[in-house]
């Protein structure tokens, strides 16, 4: 009798508090462990926010740790900018197809260093800082991001848009700027999914009770 087939490896869809936790957990006990994420680092809702209820610490200083932790475990894979498009299989054999969106800065190659970012001469509003700060067109989230490699917002680069610029190409001392990068579809095999993929604020209607 053929037994079923088990893969020991788990993909944790988020990249918050509670994905970094479960993802470090797994990890530690010796199961490879991808993290998803669609944004271009990990860290979650947490990762903008300034104090923590009902203790008012500081939450970067909670939550470093974690970030320092899936960014250097060996059993831990970060993919981020990526979406999931399905899954199949059964408990213990699954396959996730993840559609990885092209960051147009090799990561491998990319230092963090910032002189792309200053060099930009896009400013556009901080989604991190809900506006109430700017941003380049090529940029990390936040100073403490993992990974902590630059990603470029086609829709407000003035290369995409006009052909023209080019300046953080030009300036990237490491030559990590890749224009050319496309989508990337990859399968993972695995054997159990983690949902973590956090939340969003709601606003009840005007008028109504929540």
């Amino acid at each position: 009798m053929n037994e079923a087939r088990t893969v020991g490896a788990a993909l944790v869809i988020g990249g918050g508090p509670a994905g970094m936790q479960a993802a470090l957990d797994l990890a530690d006990s010796g199961y490879k462990v991808y993290i998803l994420e669609s944004r271009p680092s990990i860290g979650g809702v947490m990762a903008a926010l300034d104090k923590t209820f009902p203790t008012n610490d500081c939450s970067m200083c909670i939550m470093a740790p974690k970030l320092v932790g899936a960014g250097r475990h060996p059993n831990i894979e970060i993919i981020t900018n990526a979406d999931l498009l399905g899954i199949s299989g059964s408990a213990g054999n699954f396959k996730a197809r993840i559609m990885k969106r092209p960051r147009y800065v090799r990561t491998e190659l990319c230092t963090g260093c910032g002189v792309c970012a200053q060099k930009c001469p896009t400013k556009v509003s901080s989604e991190f800082d809900r506006g109430l700060s700017k941003r380049k067109a090529i940029f990390i989230e936040f100073p403490q991001a993992v990974p902590l490699k630059y990603a470029i917002d086609r829709a407000r680069c003035i290369y995409f848009k006009t052909g023209k610029c080019g300046l953080c190409k030009k300036n990237c001392p490491a030559g990590a700027i890749d224009y050319e990068m496309k989508p990337e579809e990859v399968e993972l095999e695995i054997g159990s999914v983690i949902m973590s993929p956090g939340f969003e604020p709601y606003s009840p209607p005007a008028g109504n009770e929540y």
